[in-house]
């Protein structure tokens, strides 16, 4: 839930401390233990936390922190998306994006919309400090590169290139009755197609198609 301390109280807390931090995850057990590593630098203070990414949106619109912690995956606007918003309008805002995944396609994206860093979920609290000591002092932390492995999503699904082809078209707005006159297939073939992508994908909306179309590069 959106937790934002009224402006006087924020201020006057930060005028204590060297480092305000906003969270963002949709999971609270991940938002409390980070606020729990937080605390062992006394100059750092959580000013607000977010469970999706319109809420982090609010909290940086409303008084920019010096950095941000994000879930890459998250509701209504995932970390990606999140990123090149808050580089766009504030990019003295540091931002470091935390992901359960290990795949290079991350790295790729983030680096391109302009994270500072980027941090496995598996890694320890002394990682994350770590992480955010070099990303304040102006360096980038992207974990263990080498570690992230290129992975066609594509193939591991067995997408075909016709689903691709409709998942793009799906994400970009066309509704069935134009992807059919645009494919020149019936209807009927392009719900089949639709309903064989979610099968495949393990989803059931158009937003999670959109972020997995995003966290796959199949639409920037």
């Amino acid at each position: 839930m959106l937790q934002l301390k009224g402006l006087h109280l924020l201020l006057k807390l930060y005028a204590m401390h060297d480092l305000l931090i906003y969270i963002a995850d949709d999971h609270g057990i991940v938002v409390d233990g980070l606020k729990e590593i937080l605390k062992a630098v006394p100059q750092y203070i959580v000013g607000g936390t977010a469970n999706n990414g319109e809420e982090l949106i609010g909290l940086v619109t409303n008084y920019p922190p010096d950095l941000v912690i994000l879930d890459i995956n998250m509701p209504k606007m995932n970390g990606i998306q999140c990123t090149d918003w808050i580089k766009k309008f504030f990019p003295k805002t540091k931002v470091i994006i935390l992901t359960m995944f290990p795949e290079r396609t991350y790295i790729d994206q983030l680096i391109k919309v302009g994270a500072d860093g980027c941090l496995l979920k598996s890694r320890g609290s002394q990682d994350l400090l770590e992480a955010i000591d070099r990303v304040v002092s102006n360096k980038s932390y992207f974990d263990s590169i080498k570690d992230f492995v290129e992975k066609d999503n594509h193939k591991v699904y067995n997408l075909s290139e016709r689903e691709l082809e409709i998942i793009k078209l799906i994400v970009y707005g066309s509704t069935t009755i134009e992807i059919a006159n645009q494919l020149y297939l019936s209807e009927h073939t392009i719900k089949t197609h639709r309903k064989n992508i979610f099968r495949k994908l393990s989803i059931s909306s158009i937003s999670q198609l959109d972020t997995f179309s995003i966290n796959n590069g199949l639409i920037s």
